[in-house]
């Protein structure tokens, strides 16, 4: 995931990072780099501490991915005070340097995960990523089990990552309600 991440950050960060007067030319790369670390440990921060509803939000590419995104707002606080404690850059131009890369590399992301041809990029090894494998053994029991207890979302005859996003994005239930259905509660 943090080389697909990097990949991102490199292709999106010409504007941001390169062609910005405020970054010395000197520090491009390693600028790049710990945008990219700053924004993967931002995303394992928001599912260690339960933001998945967000999360999930902006993975299903039914949310804007832009500076009033509540996980592109976090993620930019994250990496502005990163850049500007390593790299001395000031508040608004690290702040530049956030907005200007954060929503065009999560809207890559998205993209790229949402893309069939895109073998490399899809949700559920994003989640397993960021949720540092943890996310694999729920989503595979939902798979195997949940057709049976009505948790096949978009029926399609499979439980699968859109059955978890559509559930967790619902107002009545959430991942609360895709749980309890599955264990009985």
């Amino acid at each position: 995931m943090f080389d697909q991440l990097t990949e991102l950050v490199k292709q999106f960060g010409g504007d941001a990072v390169v062609n910005n007067p405020a970054v010395p030319n000197e520090h491009n790369e390693a600028v790049m780099e710990e945008a990219s670390g700053s924004i993967l440990s931002g995303l394992k921060d928001m599912v260690a501490g339960g933001n998945i509803g967000d999360l999930a939000g902006m993975l299903s590419g039914k949310e804007a991915i832009d500076m009033n995104n509540p996980v592109v707002k976090e993620l930019a606080g994250k990496v502005t005070g990163n850049l500007g404690e390593k790299f001395g850059l000031s508040p608004e131009a690290a702040g530049g340097v956030a907005g200007g890369l954060i929503p065009q590399v999560l809207g890559g992301l998205v993209s790229k995960a949402q893309d069939p041809n895109q073998p490399g990029f899809n949700v559920q090894d994003i989640v397993n990523s960021i949720g540092g494998g943890q996310g694999g053994g729920l989503m595979d029991m939902v798979t195997k089990y949940g057709g049976q207890f009505g948790l096949d979302q978009d029926g399609d005859g499979q439980v699968g990552m859109s059955d978890a996003v559509a559930a967790v994005t619902k107002k009545s239930g959430g991942l609360g309600g895709l749980l309890g259905k599955l264990f009985g509660k």
